[in-house]
């Protein structure tokens, strides 16, 4: 019988002698080779998550065009029809991207697809006992797709790269579908009747449709691994692998090691908890606003159901556009912590308005500041975690963690804004001012802690975790080996 140790031994030498491994990153046809993932891979996982946003945000249209009075809506339904998507949404992230890894890209088609196929059947729904068994399927579709759409952003671009795309396909998606529902609901709602699909039926029905339609796409144009992509040629897949192999602690030409539970288990380190947490607190501000905007909008005037719809897009439009700012500051100074931080307090300052004044003006405004603050510091959030997360397995799951658990926060969100707290929703801006506070707190420690371990290792005092080890337990060290820095 084989030694086990001399097969460790045999596969690191052919791994330090394979091409990849010894592979001169050239300068210009790195610059080109990003430039060609993000013209390819940006716009496309955008329109993806643009799709899960709106078709999951489609029933907060669908609230101030009448959905409560024709499914005979009362009480707290609507908020528990809200809270039953997010559970299974939390249940399944992990498992989502556990099993991304093993299927790869058609997994995330056959997830946009499906959540397509979900919204069209709301638009056909006669009761609430219907509505909340199309919310548990829309959970378990949605559940995994921002998780597994940063996993396979990060299985291409370097760790300092990951903090601006995940920006401009997150960060900027978020508010463009806030926009674009509020856009299209307006109009949709504007135009003459289906036959039987009427008033807010037409909503769930065409952007059902849109997302099936680009989901069955994806299942040809969503690139694989970088190890067997045809997007790229023999020459750009070894720079691919190349430039990921820069970023690691021990070096694996892009090769990814089988998932155990120990690795699941080291997954829920201290920063990537950390993260969740702060998502957690990010998610009870913004969705909460996101999911209620259009009835919040609503109690500032005498509006029409379609004025009201058209008053949600300009916030979203400035928050788009702050995103890219942010997310691109963060990546040309390798900060993350004190741009979090300020966008912690944007919201701080959003929410303390809501909470200070009646004025309708002075509120409307406080929804930029709000949604200026909350739709980068998600992005901003997810790519901290992805960031310091290794090896392979470990980043998988803590990408899946941080928004997978951190969507409590949502189910939290749906319980702030109740209808008797209305018109100016105290409790809810005065929780959600809370939250952002808390985000402040939290991203500090987190700063703290990771300067702190950084040092440590600077002196050399983390060495000993080298020790005993074989090859193959080295290489699953990731975020634990001596070599390893976080970013701050």
């Amino acid at each position: 019988m084989t030694d086990s140790r001399s097969l460790e031994s045999k596969h690191e030498l052919d791994a330090k002698t394979s091409p990849s491994a010894e592979y001169d990153i050239n300068r210009d046809a790195e610059t080109k080779l990003v430039r060609k993932l993000d013209i390819i891979l940006l716009p496309m996982f955008a329109v993806a998550y643009c799709t899960n946003f709106i078709d999951r945000t489609a029933i907060g249209n669908a609230k101030i065009a009448g959905i409560e009075k024709d499914l005979r809506m009362s009480g707290f339904e609507y908020n528990i029809a809200l809270t039953v998507f997010y559970i299974f949404y939390v249940a399944v992230d992990i498992p989502s991207n556990l099993a991304l890894k093993r299927f790869g890209s058609p997994w995330i088609a056959a997830m946009i697809t499906a959540f397509g196929i979900v919204s069209i059947g709301t638009a056909f729904v006669k009761s609430y006992t219907g509505l909340i068994v199309t919310r548990v399927f829309l959970g378990l579709a949605e559940g995994g797709t921002l998780s597994g759409l940063t996993y396979m952003l990060s299985r291409y671009y370097r760790r300092k790269e990951l903090v601006f795309r995940i920006g401009l396909f997150f960060g900027t998606s978020t508010p463009i579908a806030g926009a674009f529902g509020g856009l299209l609901a307006s109009g949709l709602l504007s135009v003459k009747d289906f036959g039987m699909v009427k008033s807010w039926r037409k909503i769930f029905l065409i952007e059902g449709i849109i997302t099936t339609g680009f989901g069955l796409l994806c299942f040809l144009i969503l690139p694989a691994d970088p190890q067997r992509t045809r997007m790229l040629n023999e020459e750009e897949r070894a720079l691919a692998l190349a430039r990921i192999d820069a970023d690691q602690a021990v070096k694996t030409q892009g090769r990814r090691e089988r998932a155990t539970f120990a690795l699941v288990l080291r997954s829920f380190s201290f920063h990537t908890i950390l993260c969740t947490v702060i998502y957690v607190m990010l998610n009870i501000s913004f969705q909460g606003l996101s999911l209620f905007m259009p009835t919040v909008v609503a109690t500032l005037g005498h509006y029409t159901v379609v004025q009201s719809q058209l008053r949600t897009v300009p916030p979203y439009v400035v928050a788009a556009v702050w995103a890219v700012v942010c997310t691109y500051f963060s990546y040309r100074t390798r900060r993350r912590a004190a741009v979090i931080l300020a966008c912690a307090l944007f919201m701080v300052a959003g929410y303390a308005i809501a909470v200070g004044t009646k004025n309708s003006h002075a509120r409307y405004a406080a929804c930029f500041l709000t949604l200026a603050g909350a739709s980068p510091a998600g992005p901003l959030v997810l790519a901290w975690g992805a960031d310091n997360a290794a090896p392979d397995t470990v980043r998988a799951v803590a990408t899946a963690l941080i928004p997978g658990v951190g969507a409590l926060g949502s189910v939290i969100a749906v319980w702030t804004y109740l209808p008797a707290d209305a018109p100016n929703y105290h409790n809810g801006n005065t929780l959600n001012l809370s939250t952002s506070c808390a985000t402040c707190l939290l991203t500090g420690i987190g700063f703290l802690y990771l300067r702190h371990e950084n040092a440590k290792r600077d002196q050399g005092k983390r060495d000993h975790r080298l020790q005993g080890k074989t090859p193959s337990e080295i290489e699953q060290l990731g975020y634990l080996h001596p070599n390893f820095r976080y970013l701050v």
